[in-house]
């Protein structure tokens, strides 16, 4: 969660101009767009070097949750971009529903597939993710996948980290300059555990709880019917709260989960990566 405004400086300003700069050389663009803060930016920039040669596509998906979707509409709008929504279902490939550390490259491989399909459509030779230079750290196999296929990440290949994206966002005048992060909901299935729709339904239905709720920065993993809430740190507090936490896990429960914990180190992101299951 952002506390304090992120720092927009006269380095970052000029990579911004870089940026555009090489966008215009592409003249037309497709931008895989979530909604979230890098690919918002990514789609900012596009829009406003491309104008209608820039075009925004969000896939549609069971990993996807609805509000979210809704969200990336919104962003869309504000941003002015064309969007288009991509229908397809990760689960049609065995290797992603096995679930495996290597999940998010099947993952990326299906979503730029076909990506490159609607690209084709539009006469555009590139595709762009938001990727970040903050995205190096952590266990990501879908970097591998965009890599593969040649994906423009101008975030990435400029070196701007979270804290850098969300200075240009801001600048730029994006709502979502300080959204918390968020990630696929078969990110909350801890590898080996096999991805289903009934699982990704129950976890999406559980997050709405929190959501509903107000607490900004929240995971609800799905241990094979156990639900392990993690909440920010300086959101445990409300969600321990006696007049609190019995209707939250009753209602976590009517989700479709077995028994409800609560993680008491907090959120962190990856935490059922490889390095940290």
């Amino acid at each position: 969660m952002t506390t304090t405004l992120p720092t927009w400086n006269e380095t970052l300003r000029d990579k911004a101009e870089t940026i555009l700069e090489e966008m215009r050389n592409i003249e037309r663009l497709v931008v895989a767009f979530s909604g979230g803060v890098d690919s918002s930016v990514v789609a900012a920039l596009a829009h406003r070097a491309l104008g209608d040669g820039a075009t925004a596509v969000t896939a549609v998906s069971e990993t996807l949750p609805d509000r979210e979707l809704e969200e990336a509409e919104a962003v869309a709008r504000e941003i002015g971009i064309r969007h288009e929504k991509m229908p397809f279902s990760e689960l049609d490939d065995p290797n992603f529903r096995a679930n495996t550390s290597s999940r998010c490259f099947f993952c990326q491989s299906m979503r730029f597939e076909q990506l490159e399909a609607i690209a084709d459509q539009l006469g555009c030779e590139t595709l762009a993710s938001g990727t970040n230079a903050s995205d190096r750290g952590d266990h990501r196999p879908g970097l591998e996948a965009m890599e593969q296929r040649d994906v423009y990440q101008p975030l990435l290949t400029h070196d701007i980290d979270k804290e850098g994206v969300r200075a240009l966002a801001r600048e730029l005048g994006l709502s979502v300059w300080d959204k918390p992060a968020k990630a696929c909901l078969s990110s909350r299935i801890p590898h080996g555990l096999e991805v289903t729709a009934s699982a990704l339904e129950r976890i999406e239905a559980a997050e709405d709880v929190l959501h509903k709720r107000n607490f900004r920065q929240y995971r609800v993993r799905d241990h094979d019917g156990l639900a392990r809430i993690e909440v920010g740190a300086d959101e445990l507090d409300r969600l321990l709260d006696p007049e609190n936490l019995p209707e939250i896990t009753k209602r976590i429960r009517e989700t479709g989960f077995d028994e409800v914990t609560v993680d008491m180190a907090g959120y962190r992101t990856g935490s059922l990566n490889p390095d940290d299951a």
